[in-house]
């Protein structure tokens, strides 16, 4: 199986321009044989808690049919970054296209103190089953908590994927924590980052994957925007 993490310069607020960067990112993918793709938290409005409001919407906007007929049409799964509504605010979350299947939404559990004011967590843990594998995604804090992926593993997950939007300070953390747990449950990790301002902070990218051993086989710059495609089979990382 070959599962990818793209790495994307978002458009403060545009969700209609960071749709058709999605798209191009997808088909840059597609070209690899890929079996799925993710991108980074909330990559479909840039990380802007202040916008995320009268930003949310559902897994069913319209807008998104584009992500579900490239699934079903190239047998891939998408998982993209969006503030979804809930009955009791907004959520972060990840929606994910899947070929011929509804589509799912996964809601990010443990909110950092700053995230508070502008959103609300998620209750349950999606693992998703792509080919011959089980994945559990983590969005930025709680991929840093050790408790999330200690139930990730007991979930029966093999893959474990970070979806984040991280200044250098949080990458440098996440680089201490990734490799860790990797090594320690035998599952891979991957994080996909963006690049460029959001919020009050700048994205740093170096966006990577960890072998399951916890070695790092291969990451981005801090600049551009990029894809890291895993091999689970070989452990083996190329860049599209």
């Amino acid at each position: 199986m070959k599962i990818c993490v793209a790495q994307i310069r978002p458009i403060k607020g545009d969700i209609a321009a960071n749709i058709e960067k999605h798209k191009n990112l997808i088909n840059r993918a597609v070209s690899q044989k890929i079996d799925a793709v993710f991108f980074p938290e909330l990559s479909i409005t840039g990380y802007e808690p202040e916008l995320a409001q009268e930003l949310a919407t559902t897994q069913d906007d319209p807008r998104f049919d584009t992500f579900q007929s490239m699934s079903d049409n190239r047998k891939i799964t998408i998982g993209i970054g969006v503030p979804t509504v809930a009955d009791s605010g907004v959520r972060i979350s990840m929606v994910v296209f899947a070929p011929n299947r509804a589509r799912q939404t996964y809601s990010k559990q443990q909110l950092h103190t700053d995230e508070m004011p502008f959103f609300v967590s998620g209750n349950s843990q999606l693992v998703l089953a792509i080919a011959d594998k089980k994945i559990a995604p983590a969005i930025c804090y709680e991929s840093l908590q050790p408790n999330h992926s200690e139930e990730a593993n007991r979930l029966g997950a093999e893959i474990y994927l970070a979806s984040v939007a991280k200044s250098q300070k949080g990458v440098d953390k996440a680089w201490v924590h990734y490799p860790a747990i990797a090594k320690k449950y035998a599952m891979p990790v991957l994080m996909s980052n963006c690049v460029g301002f959001c919020d009050n902070f700048e994205s740093a990218g170096q966006s990577a994957v960890w072998t399951r051993n916890g070695e790092l086989a291969a990451q981005l710059d801090n600049q551009s925007e990029g894809l890291l495609i895993f091999d689970t089979d070989t452990e083996v990382v190329t860049r599209g």
